[in-house]
């Protein structure tokens, strides 16, 4: 599988998660940030820094996927076996 399609299958098991992506310049910020989740006013939000490489993008957002409950949801099989890895 691509990695852009891989990374695609991660943000659509985000959203099944009822987990939104979004991807942000942080080069902008006067202050250091990091990719990661977070919960605002109860809606979930993974904000993802769009200048890392898309392999990188993929492993971040799979490494917090892989803590969520995901279990009962179909994944692919490529995604699965990164989740997996990621634990």
């Amino acid at each position: 599988m691509k990695p852009e399609q891989l990374y695609q299958h991660l943000k659509e098991l985000a959203e099944k998660l009822e987990i939104t992506v979004s991807e942000k310049n942080f080069r902008n910020i006067s202050v250091q940030v990091n990719s990661g989740f977070c919960k605002v006013k109860g809606k979930n939000f993974f904000y993802m820094d769009k200048h890392l490489s898309i392999n990188r993008k993929s492993k971040i957002l799979a490494d917090c996927l892989s803590k969520m409950p995901h279990e009962d949801i179909y994944v692919v099989p490529a995604v699965r076996e990164m989740l997996k890895c990621e634990v």
